[in-house]
């Protein structure tokens, strides 16, 4: 999508801070971070959210979950937790128009969120 801040950012447009890449997926800090960590895990293949994924799309997204878990636990989280978020819509949260999630850590969150 020609005006997604995502796309953008995997076209190479828009500098990030890349912390992983592969075929399907790149992972990125967040600009404007929520807690210690903060990164955005979003797949190359635009799709707004979960309500606009085909079935192929099932692979992708879990891809990017098993993703989320081996970067938590290069930097050592496993044990004491994070959190992923992934929003749904303008009044879940959702400000980039491009399915990601949010993998959150580094210090206590609360519950419920907000």
């Amino acid at each position: 999508m020609e005006n997604c801040l995502f796309c953008k950012i995997i076209a190479g447009e828009i500098p990030a801070k890349k912390v992983y890449e592969d075929d399907l997926m790149v992972a990125i800090e967040d600009i404007a971070p929520k807690a210690p960590l903060h990164l955005l895990l979003i797949p190359k293949r635009h799709f707004s959210n979960c309500l606009d994924m085909a079935e192929q799309d099932e692979t992708t997204v879990g891809h990017l979950f098993r993703v989320a878990g081996q970067l938590a636990t290069e930097r050592g989280l496993s044990e004491g937790g994070f959190r992923l978020v992934q929003n749904n819509g303008a009044d879940a949260g959702q400000t980039v128009f491009h399915l990601h999630i949010h993998l959150l850590a580094g210090r206590e969150l609360q519950w419920p969120p907000g």
